[in-house]
């Protein structure tokens, strides 16, 4: 596989810089150039050296290289698929569920996955949020004493100084109700290099316990640097989890998906989430039926380790919230007087309790 180094070391962030490095084919410009004028366009260094220009098919570069079918919208596809809006009591806070509520620190994000929900609202002219309105979301939370947990997002907050990351740490650590913090991210595999020690302490918030969900989609995405960059997290303490996104074309095969938890667990992350595809416009290209979704699911139960099962999510559209959608292995315990019927690994139907 060719690798692929951008100019300089920066991030690829037009188009007539992805076709300048190998990466989109210069008949492909003008329809990606129409892509690039609605959504948001990254590729750090270290994702180019991962994508290999001679495979169309690259499971990378369909991640994070314009493609002309985000161009097509369908019908249900929403600006906003999991209604933040609807729960957004004041800016930067999403407050969906009763005990843990978002907080959107930044809107940018290093690269810009080409699937994402919140594509149409992320983008490098975003303002982070600073000044009256962190004010604002942080005296919200500290309002609401139901809140539990606190969970930092975005756009990508790792793209926050460590400077800014301890800001932001040192006033959550002053609201006593919040016990949990728990950061979302990317970088730890798109830019690995951002994660020093100095940047995993800043991240600890006095008093509340630690969490870092990790977003990763392919085995590919693990290389020594982001390694190194992921133990460098564990080693200062705190708690890893995955989430991932069940993608037509990069990892909805039993194989590669297999590979991918087991990735995970191998670098002391357990698997946390695995995302049905939402309803984002222009990813129609990227989601399979729930059917197969679960199919996949099902192949890894009894194949892979306990420890490499994720949840299976569907975020029901409009705000209604996430809702486990994995496959089913008992049947006829919702009917009473029904006996259950239990099917194991190779699919074999078992009655429960057993008859005598």
């Amino acid at each position: 596989m060719t690798v692929h180094q951008p100019p300089g070391g920066q991030p690829l962030r037009s188009i007539d810089a992805l076709v300048e490095a190998g990466l989109a084919a210069p008949e492909r410009r003008e329809a990606l150039q129409k892509v690039a004028e609605r959504y948001a366009v990254s590729v750090t260094p270290a994702v180019a050296g991962l994508i290999d220009p001679a495979d169309p098919a690259d499971p990378i570069a369909r991640q994070f290289v314009p493609d002309a079918a985000e161009l097509t919208t369908l019908p249900q596809e929403l600006v906003d698929p999991i209604g933040d809006d609807a729960h957004s009591p004041v800016e930067g806070v999403v407050h969906r569920y009763p005990d843990r509520a978002l907080l959107k620190l930044v809107h940018a994000c290093p690269v810009y996955c080409r699937f994402c929900f919140r594509r149409e609202m992320v983008g490098p002219g975003g303002d982070a949020l600073t000044g009256a309105k962190l004010d604002a979301a942080l005296a919200y939370l500290a309002s609401r004493p139901e809140i539990w947990e606190v969970i930092m997002t975005g756009g990508d907050p790792f793209i926050l100084s460590a400077r800014r990351v301890r800001e932001v740490a040192k006033r959550l650590a002053s609201i006593p109700h919040i016990k949990v913090a728990r950061w979302h991210t990317r970088v730890p595999v798109v830019d690995p290099g951002r994660i020093t020690p100095d940047y995993a302490r800043a991240l600890r918030i006095p008093g509340k316990a630690s969490y870092i969900a990790i977003h990763a989609n392919h085995p590919r995405e693990f290389t020594d640097d982001a390694r190194a960059a992921i133990a460098t997290l564990a080693d200062a303490g705190h708690v890893l989890i995955s989430q991932s996104v069940l993608l037509k074309g990069v990892n909805a095969d039993v194989e590669t998906l297999g590979a991918l938890m087991r990735a995970f667990v191998e670098n002391r992350i357990k698997p946390y989430y695995l995302h049905h595809p939402d309803l984002a416009p222009g990813t129609s290209h990227f989601r399979l039926t729930l059917e197969e979704g679960q199919a996949l699911v099902k192949s890894l139960r009894g194949n892979l380790s306990g420890l490499c099962q994720p949840t299976y999510i569907l975020d029901i559209p409009g705000g209604a919230g996430k809702i486990p959608v994995g496959p089913a292995f008992l049947s006829g315990c919702e009917t009473p007087g029904v006996e259950a019927v239990a099917e194991d690994r190779h699919g074999g139907q078992h009655r429960y309790p057993p008859e005598t």
